[in-house]
């Protein structure tokens, strides 16, 4: 199983429909292990934002392009691991100090156009 951010660069780095399934898949493999990491709690330390979560949710930054070039959306598949992004973005000290998933997505678009993959 590859990290975060290699298997969801895999999803939008091609164009071929199998390879991008292939992608999606392994990448909601991660999550899937995420999730259950996470089970009820509001955050991985438990009550409070803790350091697995910093860890994390600069990685979130780059999940709509994921969905967007996987053609999924992560709250269909866990809605306990989409509520905690939300949760953790709603945070002042998240939001302003990570680069917005819009900017993350234009970024993506810029790349796949420069790749020829657009």
């Amino acid at each position: 199983m590859e990290g975060v951010h290699p298997a969801g660069r895999a999803i939008w780095s091609t164009k071929e429909k199998d390879e991008i399934e292939a992608a999606k898949n392994n990448f909601l493999e991660i999550m899937m292990y995420l999730d259950g990491t996470l089970g009820d709690k509001d955050y991985f330390n438990g009550d409070t934002f803790g350091l697995v979560d910093i860890l994390l949710i600069g990685l979130t930054s780059y999940f709509p392009a994921y969905e967007k070039y996987g053609n999924f959306k992560l709250e269909d598949h866990y809605p306990r691991l989409a509520a905690w992004i939300t949760r953790s973005w709603a945070r002042e000290t998240v939001s302003e100090s990570l680069t917005s998933p819009e900017k993350i997505t234009n970024f993506v678009i810029m790349i796949r156009k420069m790749y020829g993959l657009e």
